[in-house]
């Protein structure tokens, strides 16, 4: 997301009331409802001289009416509502029938503002916002001049009181010492609330820098429903619809071209027979290694896919200096979170909104007793070396695990975890989940050092490109079907596709590119959401944990050596 487009959206404050004066039965009960889900205290009165007495007695901060009703004319009634201490300050919304026009000759009543029916609900919201925020500023203005007349008037004390201090002076110097103790004491009550004043106002800012930091980073990371089906649909027609478990398109691309040289080969003279024949024998050779390696890679898959988990780690924030947490202001019917103008979602650290989560996806091994699990310390902590979470932490937020669950092939339901150990020296830690009984296989280390070579073959296993790349593995009427019935929740989602046994690791083969001291270079295919998958050699051990990629699906990637998980699979 583009972090200048970021705009502060004021949440609403429970104690602003907005009054209702709506003649239309079919959309007075509907507007309130908006208002109310929005979060604010709305109150629809009866559209009669009664519902004008109680609307000025109310005092409220918004008002919502007709642009004409029963016994009280537009320009009469605004004038006196305009004109009357209790409701000078509350601003009015004018409903009307017809399009600008009619809202430029509202304005020109006194209005407020003007809203064209039939009402948009967005608009509405959006303009309710509009008037709510210039009627903060005059009543923080207009406190501001209170306290300057209060400071004024303090001033005006302390120089009388100094006045006064003089002319006692010359009848009693005990009591002229008294006064002028007095006097600095009212001085410097008049300092410490210019202080005050200051202090809040850095404050103020400091908040809205804080909070512009949050949206840019909550909407960079926000999916609906949309767009996770969206995203799915692209994996889908860009990506094979099952992983590539074997090295098949390789294997057909050798064997054509044997087909082809023993054509050649049949046909050829004396001088080009010994090239073909030369050509032919190296490709029988790479034929007959890829289907060893397939044959081998079966053996592997088999025996340990069910062990491979996919992570979901779920990171609330909190507010350091209250302790609160971050939410929504609330949802609207759909059951999405209330945005503004813009389109971005309203966050608040006070009411009853949902609590503010980001979804992260990685991948995790079993791989000792009591269902020890190996990832990275990166998808366990996920703030850990991000540049955005640190400028988040920097601002006043820190962010918590709210929930880890994990998830493995052939099983039904979601698995608790907790973090159990992280890595002083390299991107790794440990989680516990608690299998509840489910038997599965720990994975087993090639730890040693030297046993890695160059250009050995490999199996990489891991939940790349995170739940996106699951439902695109699933037909569209069924990925529909999902995202309909969890509303896009993504805890629900994947509940939904573990019952359905539809939740299972991208398998991709590559080769070892070089093997350093502190990590191992691999060409096997993952993305973003594999971080903490099993590098396996051809005899089925893990050698290493995928921890970093180049951009990209593919390419040279980057595996932490086994032998760094030993301290923490210690007991």
């Amino acid at each position: 997301m583009d972090e200048a487009q970021t705009k502060i959206v004021t949440p609403p404050n429970p104690n602003e009331k907005i009054l209702l004066l709506d003649t239309h039965e079919e959309t007075r009960q509907s507007i309130v409802e908006l208002l109310r889900s929005a979060g604010y205290q709305a109150e629809a009165l009866q559209p009669n001289a009664d519902g004008l007495a109680s609307a000025r007695q109310a005092n409220a901060a918004i008002l919502i009416m007709d642009e004409c009703l029963p016994g009280a004319p537009c320009r009469e009634f605004l004038a006196e509502w305009k004109g009357t201490a209790a409701t000078q300050d509350a601003r009015v919304i004018l409903l009307v029938s017809g399009d600008a026009t009619d809202r430029a000759l509202a304005l020109d009543l006194g209005a407020d503002d003007a809203v064209s029916r039939p009402v948009d609900p967005q608009e509405l919201l959006a303009r309710v916002r509009a008037q709510l925020r210039a009627k903060r500023a005059a009543d923080e203005l207009r406190q501001k001049v209170a306290i300057a007349v209060e400071g004024q008037q303090i001033a005006h004390t302390a120089f009388e009181a100094l006045a006064v201090t003089e002319k006692m002076s010359k009848d009693a110097s005990s009591l002229n010492r008294a006064l002028k103790i007095g006097v600095t004491a009212i001085l410097a009550v008049a300092a410490v609330m210019a202080v005050i004043f200051f202090v809040y106002s850095r404050s103020s800012q400091k908040e809205q820098k804080r909070a512009t930091a949050i949206i840019a980073r909550l909407e960079a990371g926000f999916k609906s429903q949309q767009s996770l089906v969206a995203e799915a649909r692209k994996l889908r027609t860009s990506q094979p619809s099952a992983p590539a478990t074997l090295p098949a398109p390789q294997r057909d691309s050798l064997q054509q071209k044997a087909d082809q040289l023993k054509a050649q080969i049949s046909t050829a003279d004396a001088d080009q027979l010994k090239d073909l024949q030369k050509q032919l024998a190296e490709t029988n050779a790479r034929l007959k290694k890829v289907e060893a390696e397939g044959s081998s890679a079966e053996n592997i898959i088999g025996a340990n896919v069910s062990s491979v988990c996919l992570l979901h780690i779920a990171v609330g924030f909190t507010e350091k200096e209250s302790g609160k947490r971050l939410r929504y202001a609330g949802l609207n019917p759909q059951g999405d979170p209330i945005q503004d103008s813009d389109g971005h979602p309203i966050l608040t650290l006070e009411g009853p909104g949902p609590e503010v989560r980001i979804d992260v996806f990685g991948t995790g091994f079993l791989a000792g007793p009591n269902g020890r699990v190996i990832t990275n310390r990166h998808v366990a902590q996920p703030w850990w070396k991000d540049d955005q979470m640190t400028a988040l932490i920097n601002e006043g937020y820190q962010p918590e695990i709210a929930s880890i669950r994990s998830y493995f092939p052939n099983s039904a339901r979601a698995f608790h975890a907790e973090i159990d150990k992280i890595s002083d020296e390299a991107d790794l830690a440990t989680m516990r989940v608690n299998l509840e009984g489910l038997n599965l296989r720990a994975l087993t280390f090639d730890d040693a050092a030297t046993d890695t070579k160059s250009g050995e073959s490999i199996v990489l296993m891991g939940y790349a490109a995170g739940l996106a790349a699951i439902l695109a593995r699933t037909d569209e009427a069924t990925v529909q079907e999902i995202a309909t019935k969890s509303n896009g929740e993504v805890s629900a989602i994947l509940d939904e596709l573990a019952r359905r046994n539809l939740i299972r690791p991208l398998i991709t083969q590559g080769h070892v590119g070089d093997v350093l001291p502190d990590k191992i270079v691999f060409d096997a295919q993952t993305t973003v959401g594999g971080s903490g998958g099993p590098l396996l050699n051809s005899n089925g051990k893990v050698i290493g944990i995928t921890f970093a990629i180049l951009a990209g699906f593919g390419g040279s990637n980057f595996g932490i050596p086994a032998r760094f998980t030993a301290p923490l699979l210690r007991q």
